[in-house]
């Protein structure tokens, strides 16, 4: 067993197939598949149960699997020791994340970061959770940040530990906008601009059932421009858009409140860059 067949193993756990293992490693497919029974070959036991459309392992697959864990961590640790022992950390971290307050989290994670490791480099993607997930399926970003469930079974998480509650943005100059808060209720009579995260979050609600959607967003700027020009009330996160001073629009909470927590999710059994193991590492510090 060597460290590229730990690695190969672990895809094929991670993808759930042989071809969409194949397809990420860009490998052939016949070829994975011959050195997974090589493998078993070796080992002498039966790795994965057959006949299932999905993969399934063993008693002696999931063993293996923490074992390969593991021994793929040991290496990556090892590469990033010699790597900082000659030269200074650096590469490119990649982001996604959907607009929340709760980035300042990754923010002041990746300033610190910068400041120790000045070579390393942010890329930052902005929108809604259908579009991030894609995008990390895909091995074009590292990280993602949500605000709905997590598949535990692919994705390890850290949920931040603050939450963001909901409300209406308006014109200042609208009906509702003397309002100290809003209920779901309040708003049946109006055009709503809604993200699609945020859809899913609140439409499972009674009072939200017939409720009238003009418009779905993924960038609440762009959102902010279709209520102050008045398409409708949009509703989002506190303090994405500023409201005070001379500022046509203002935001208004629901009661009862209701509110979401995001969290910074990344594939399972994924062999990182030394730059974004220390990314994680300066997370979960802060957070902790």
């Amino acid at each position: 067993m060597d460290i590229r067949t730990m690695q190969y193993y672990l895809a094929v756990v991670r993808e759930g197939t042989i071809s969409a293992a194949a397809q990420s490693l860009h490998v052939a497919q016949p070829s994975l598949s011959r050195q997974m029974k090589d493998l078993e070959d070796e080992l002498g036991v039966a790795l994965f149960a057959r006949g299932n459309r999905k993969i399934t392992l063993t008693e002696e697959g999931m063993i293996l699997r923490k074992r390969a864990e593991e021994m793929v961590q040991l290496m990556a640790m090892t590469t990033e020791e010699i790597t900082n022992a000659k030269s200074n950390v650096s590469g490119v971290i990649r982001i996604g994340a959907g607009e929340s307050r709760s980035f300042h989290f990754l923010s002041q994670a990746a300033s610190s970061l910068a400041h120790q490791y000045p070579d390393i480099r942010f890329h930052i993607t902005s929108g809604d959770t259908p579009d991030l997930m894609d995008e990390l399926s895909n091995g074009l970003i590292d990280f993602a940040v949500i605000f709905s469930d997590v598949d535990h079974t692919t994705y390890q998480s850290i949920p931040f530990p603050v939450s963001d509650r909901f409300g209406v943005l308006m014109p200042k100059t609208h009906e509702l906008a003397g309002r100290e808060s809003l209920q779901l209720s309040d708003l049946a009579a109006y055009p709503l601009i809604m993200s699609r995260t945020h859809a899913n979050n609140i439409v499972g609600s009674k009072e939200f059932a017939g409720m009238h959607i003009v418009a779905l967003y993924n960038l609440i700027y762009n959102a902010s421009i279709l209520v102050e020009d008045g398409l409708g009330l949009a509703i989002t996160f506190e303090g994405l858009i500023n409201d005070s001073g001379d500022s046509p629009l203002k935001f208004i909470p629901l009661r009862p409140e209701i509110k979401a927590t995001g969290k910074l999710i990344w594939k399972k059994y994924q062999v990182f860059s030394p730059a974004v193991r220390l990314f994680i590492n300066k997370i979960e510090n802060a957070i902790k």
